[in-house]
């Protein structure tokens, strides 16, 4: 089979730039492909979301290996997040398969704008306090719903809360990272089942060059950015996607 490199580059770029974003801050990859696919190409939310995720099958598993060799992950929060992660996965990829979620997006977008303004506040005001976080579970099953009804949410939803709370903004990111290779499988797996196979071509094959090959850069930057500046750019990188999606909702 032949490709057209040119045509692919662009979509590496976005997948390299998604990924590096995504694996030094917890977030961005779904937020940015998604946006590509759906108000770029026209690409119809399910199918999207779909084949986001199964991208992401593979730059989670990349980028969660990654942090787990520069340390970034802690156990007990890693299985707190996981199985309720899981749960909320299925629930809303099975819900997007079946309903349109648009009437809910922009009141989701509205919240993690405002959360995203909080973080950048207190990364700008306080110094991080690394305290353990205690609302854990109902943000995995929140997130994980997100995640796949809207395309993306996990990491804005689950890692903007976790900092909040004051944890580790280090542990944060590669623990959320390393959870959402699990969650995007069971996410795939649910799509997959109600919508069949997504075409690996195209867009998605850019998407997926792009994004495993910024994967481990991402979790260098976790380990090596400062506490105060992750918290900030956290704050900027969720406040300017989700005023995005306003805009465009």
């Amino acid at each position: 089979m032949e490709f057209d490199l040119a045509a692919l580059l662009p979509f590496i770029a976005v997948g390299f730039a998604a990924q590096a974003v995504d694996g030094a801050v917890g977030m961005a990859f779904g937020v940015i492909s998604n946006t590509l696919l759906v108000g770029v190409l026209g690409v119809p939310p399910a199918q999207a979301s779909q084949r986001v995720h199964i991208v992401e099958c593979f730059t989670t598993a990349t980028s969660g290996v990654s942090h787990l060799l520069h340390g970034n992950i802690d156990k007990k929060l890693f299985f707190k997040l996981l199985l309720p992660g899981m749960v909320g996965g299925v629930v809303g990829a099975y819900l997007l398969s079946s309903l349109n979620a648009a009437a809910v997006k922009p009141y989701v977008l509205g919240y993690l704008a405002a959360i995203g303004l909080m973080l950048l506040w207190r990364g700008i005001k306080y110094p991080p306090q690394g305290k353990p976080a205690k609302v854990v579970a109902p943000l995995g099953l929140i997130g994980g719903f997100l995640d796949a009804a809207g395309g993306g949410g996990w990491g804005p939803v689950v890692t903007s809360n976790l900092l909040i709370q004051g944890a580790d903004p280090r542990k944060v990111v590669g623990t959320v990272n390393a959870v959402e290779f699990f969650l995007t499988l069971t996410i795939s797996a649910t799509f997959i089942y109600h919508l069949g196979f997504a075409d690996l071509a195209g867009a998605t094959l850019g998407l997926l060059i792009g994004g495993v090959a910024a994967a481990p850069l991402g979790a260098w930057a976790a380990k090596h950015i400062p506490a105060k500046l992750m918290l900030i750019m956290v704050g900027v990188v969720l406040t300017l996607t989700s005023g995005f999606g306003m805009w465009k909702a």
